[in-house]
């Protein structure tokens, strides 16, 4: 079974593991196909070879790098004439150019395709876009959804096939476990509350400012990640007389992100809902999770159904509901060891890279089983 899989999102040395884990499995010849380095606003994000071995790994040229809707990959008829894929894997949205114009060539090769997406709010969008997206829907043989919540806009927007509900990427509990490096910079007995990610608004980071400006006991805070709003976050800090407990770190590659976590105390994602995105997913979470770090969320899209038992849950936007779970978290040592454990067994369960690997096959398998005529698909 030969897979063609188109994947910017490849370029993460650490996602790199679910095609390492897809490679072993039975009757599987993966190619992989990524761009030297993708642009996220005004940070570059090269190549990282972290997990490279049993397939094989094509780096081609993008154009419109960066344009999360028009970029496209103008090598790729070669490529797929070369490979001569039975499953064209297309890891991007059904309503950006590049999975239309991969669709074009899976069709014209005769070739099973499927795309993936997270979006978890419906919209109707303009030309071009949404006709590019009833196009891949059209085209398509079967489409992963990384949450139920984006499987419904599928279902609503009229997408008739199969659709598989898988994570994109899970984490390697191995590289995030509790064991290894801690990259702590903070006095040890301070409270370590963290965040990793893109400095957006809609992540809620002025919110979680807030929250900890009014936390009794020694406690800091570190940011990790780029973004518009890390210089305001930085000034907010600052005016509001905790600039000396709030630490800033730049963008951590892949296979260094578990050290920094494994430094926290707890990690919060406080995410906004806006009219435009309400989290999709939450990966820091999961990776802050196998590494046995409690988390604390906001009730934000996937978030909850993320988080599951395993850590705290708090109405976006409520400053005072987010400092009553940080309080609760820093005064209760019995709390956090079970959130740790809880954890870091919800990862392994559900969120692994070999899982989210197996259920991929699975759905490679039953696509094959398709064009043999011995399977009716379904949804998953």
């Amino acid at each position: 079974m030969r897979i063609l899989m188109l994947s910017k999102a490849l370029i993460i040395g650490a996602y790199q593991k679910k095609a390492e884990e897809l490679a072993r499995l039975p009757d599987v010849e993966l190619t992989v196909v990524v761009p030297p380095f993708w642009k996220e606003g005004d940070h570059r994000i090269d190549l990282q070879r972290g997990f490279v071995d049993g397939y094989r790994l094509v780096v081609e040229p993008m154009v419109f790098n960066g344009n999360f809707h028009l970029h496209f990959y103008p090598g790729l008829g070669r490529l797929i004439r070369e490979v001569r894929p039975h499953i064209f894997h297309i890891d991007e949205e059904p309503y950006n150019l590049s999975t239309f114009l991969a669709m074009k060539l899976a069709r014209r090769h005769g070739v099973k395709a499927l795309f993936f997406t997270w979006q978890n709010l419906y919209r109707q969008l303009p030309p071009p876009f949404n006709l590019i997206e009833q196009y891949n829907y059209a085209s398509a043989h079967w489409a992963l959804a990384g949450s139920e919540g984006a499987k419904d806009v599928l279902l609503k927007k009229g997408f008739s096939k199969p659709v598989s509900v898988i994570p994109q990427f899970g984490v390697d509990p191995v590289l995030y476990s509790p064991g290894g490096t801690s990259a702590r910079s903070v006095p040890t007995s301070s409270f370590n509350i963290g965040y990793a990610g893109r400095m957006i608004s809609a992540k809620g980071l002025v919110l979680l400012l807030e929250a900890v400006r009014g936390l009794s006991g020694d406690w800091h805070l570190t940011l990790i990640g780029e973004g518009p709003l890390k210089n305001k976050l930085r000034r907010d800090a600052d005016s509001q007389g905790i600039g000396g407990r709030v630490s800033f770190a730049p963008y951590v590659r892949s296979e260094e992100m578990p050290a920094h976590l494994r430094a926290l105390d707890v990690l919060v994602l406080p995410s906004l809902t806006t009219p435009a995105w309400k989290e999709q997913f939450g990966r820091v979470l999961v990776e802050a999770m196998a590494c046995g770090v409690p988390v604390i969320g906001a009730n934000s899209g996937e978030i909850p159904n993320v988080i599951g038992d395993a850590g705290l849950i708090f109405p976006e936007g409520s400053v005072d509901n987010l400092r009553q779970a940080l309080t609760q978290v820093m005064s209760d040592a019995g709390l956090r060891a079970s959130m740790a454990r809880q954890g870091r067994e919800r990862a392994l369960a559900l969120f692994t890279q070999a899982k989210i690997a197996q259920d991929t096959y699975e759905v490679y398998t039953r696509m094959m089983e398709q064009a043999n005529g011995t399977s009716e698909g379904g949804d998953t």
